[in-house]
């Protein structure tokens, strides 16, 4: 089994929207036995709350559902339980880093770095925004998504 932990700083925006989008690729490939998702935040900002209103709305108008999700902080157990821990950005890879054993640290990487149609390294935080900053997040993610699940076929089957 391949466990993947999307990080953001609250666990309300970019980390469940990931969460969501990767969850329905694994659903759609069948994939449930062999990879398994979760998102956490690095702050306790949010801890048990649903994911933002802007974010789900979002999500659910490009037929992905995250309203079950529940906000959650980055624990010490998630470095030894899972295999990808994928951050947002810099402030949060500097913050999971902080916390994260050595022997776990080749885990942290930034969500984007399994992007293929941008060059941007750190997904925007879209809470205090306007606009259309929860689609460009959308659209960021699931391209990473995309990569990231490309990459994980590619080692299951080695």
């Amino acid at each position: 089994m391949i466990n993947v932990l999307f990080i953001c700083m609250g666990n309300i925006c970019r980390s469940p929207t990931a969460h969501g989008i990767f969850r329905q690729m694994i659903k759609e490939k069948g994939l449930q036995d062999s990879i398994a998702v979760d998102s956490a935040g690095t702050h306790a900002y949010h801890v048990g709350k649903k994911p933002d209103e802007r974010s789900i709305q979002t999500a659910l108008s490009r037929h992905v559902d995250i309203r079950d999700l529940m906000a959650r902080q980055l624990d010490d157990y998630d470095f030894e339980e899972f295999d990808y821990l994928l951050v947002a950005d810099q402030d949060n890879h500097y913050l999971t880093l902080e916390n994260c054993p050595t022997e776990h640290r080749h885990k942290v990487k930034f969500i984007l770095d399994f992007a293929t149609r941008t060059t941007l390294k750190e997904v925007p935080d879209p809470y205090y925004g306007q606009g259309n900053g929860f689609e460009r997040v959308f659209d960021l993610v699931e391209d990473a998504c995309a990569g990231l699940m490309t990459e994980l076929e590619k080692e299951l089957k080695s």
